[in-house]
């Protein structure tokens, strides 16, 4: 799995397809579990780890990019 460190190297638009790739993982991941074929159950937990760990690498980014553009549009 991706580390933290890894992900916070990452662009944004790396981490929002990564994201994207991750949850569409977890929703196979799922279907295989009702159909009884997973083969690895601690892959949900992984995935889902995963996603956490990107949507907390974006939080601030996107809150940084909120508060700058702030000022700016206060300004006008």
């Amino acid at each position: 799995m991706t580390k933290a460190k890894e992900l916070r190297d990452m662009s944004d638009e790396q981490l929002e397809l990564t994201l994207k790739d991750a949850a569409d993982k977890l929703f196979r991941a799922h279907i295989q579990r009702q159909t009884e074929r997973l083969d690895a159950p601690s892959t949900l937990r992984q995935l889902r780890r995963l996603i956490a760990r990107i949507k907390t690498i974006q939080s601030p980014r996107e809150r940084q990019t909120a508060a700058a553009a702030q000022p700016a549009a206060a300004a006008k």
